[in-house]
């Protein structure tokens, strides 16, 4: 690493205004504060020391997302493995899924980036490190069977439309993410939908098996849209070997990521807990009422509930950032999604517009939240 940091202070004049790269100097210093803190200080104005900065919490985002995302890549060859009714070993049914998932991670990161890049070299500015969780994120949340070309509209349309246009990191309304999935979602819904999209039927390198014609093979949260219990066992839920979004499934790997956020304090538990909170209640009022033929504590186990609980609705950026917000916010968020997946069987996995509109609201909330504070001040001083 000595001997890296010695050639990129080497070749940094080449960059500087002057320099015969300067045209690139954006490009180098993203590469340069990625791979090292920046040792430059404020000369004026306040300032917050700290030993972490953005790209430093982009990261330890990216290592919690590993547990669900690997896990992901087993789930897809054993899914493959199982509909085509052969045996494979671990690594085989590992390397199944490496194989598929591999190109989308590698797509929605060269777009993703390519953008960034293309964009601060227009703006003649610095490279922003949002998309370092966003480009992991997007194909984590789609289903497998998702063709490359539509990834590639997807990251196009929420880096400039969702993020970009805004001001890019740190400004953006929406999760960039979720923009990306809500764009496919309403655009090439037959991408998103059905009993096909959820299992690979790609033949990579000799791996899987050839799946039978007519194959189908439903979700848990489709099963229970046309009004029946889910056929997945409450340990199979829970452990993700389901069919579903490549890093949505399972729930222990989800929590060792969210065990990793709470430690580092990346995430707010208020908002956390707040979901689980509200998506419970609401579930067991519904089935209380039997609206639902199933149990509260499967609308949390099932679909992206936990996923989008524990890794997007406590984006920093979209949500509430008041303390009392935080739990509103997240309430609101739960409970809405089971209610959209109870009410609206056209949409099954509710998370995704619950998180939108909890985005949307967030402002609203820490206003009123502050304005109510304000309000106690005044009266208490008069």
């Amino acid at each position: 690493m000595h001997i890296l940091k010695k050639y990129l202070d080497k070749i940094k004049p080449n960059f500087e205004p002057g320099g015969k790269l300067q045209a690139f100097r954006s490009v180098y210093d993203g590469f340069e504060t990625f791979l090292y803190v920046p040792n430059t200080t404020s000369r004026s104005g306040a300032s917050i020391h700290d030993a972490i900065d953005s790209k430093r919490i982009m990261s330890i985002v990216v290592i919690a997302l590993m547990p669900a995302l690997l896990f992901g890549m087993y789930n897809v060859g054993y899914q493959n493995y199982a509909a085509a009714g052969v045996e494979g070993t671990f690594l085989e049914m590992f390397g199944y899924g490496l194989l598929a998932v591999l190109p989308k991670i590698l797509v929605s990161y060269i777009v993703g980036l390519g953008i960034e890049f293309a964009w601060a070299q227009w703006k003649g500015e610095e490279i922003q490190e949002g998309y370092l969780v966003s480009g992991i994120i997007i194909p984590m949340v789609l289903p497998v069977g998702c063709p490359l070309w539509v990834i590639v509209l997807a990251v196009a349309f929420a880096v400039i439309f969702g993020k970009e246009i805004f001001g890019g990191t740190g400004m953006n309304i929406f999760n960039v993410a979720l923009l990306a999935r809500a764009f496919l979602f309403f655009s090439y819904p037959t991408k998103m939908s059905g009993d096909t999209v959820w299992v690979s039927t790609e033949s990579l390198l000799g791996l899987g098996g050839d799946l039978p014609d007519g194959f189908t093979m439903a979700t848990p949260l489709g099963e229970m849209a046309q009004g029946t219990a889910p056929s997945a066992t409450l340990m199979d839920s829970v452990i993700g070997l389901i069919p579903g979004s490549i890093g949505e499934t399972s729930v222990i790997a989800i929590a060792l990521g969210a065990i990793i956020l709470l430690w580092t304090g990346i995430a707010s538990w208020k908002t956390m807990l707040s979901v689980f909170v509200g998506g419970g209640v609401m579930a067991a009022i519904f089935k209380a009422t039997g609206q639902t033929p199933v149990e509260w504590y499967d609308h949390i186990v099932l679909g992206g509930f936990c996923f989008g609980a524990v890794f997007m609705a406590t984006d920093p950026v979209t949500s509430a950032r008041t303390e009392t917000g935080k739990y509103i916010y997240g309430i609101m968020i739960g409970a809405l999604a089971v209610i959209i997946r109870v009410m609206n069987p056209g949409f099954p996995e509710g998370m995704m517009l619950a998180i939108l509109f909890g985005n949307m609201m967030a402002p609203t909330i820490d206003y009123f939240v502050v304005q109510r504070n304000i309000n106690r001040r005044l009266k208490r001083g008069s």
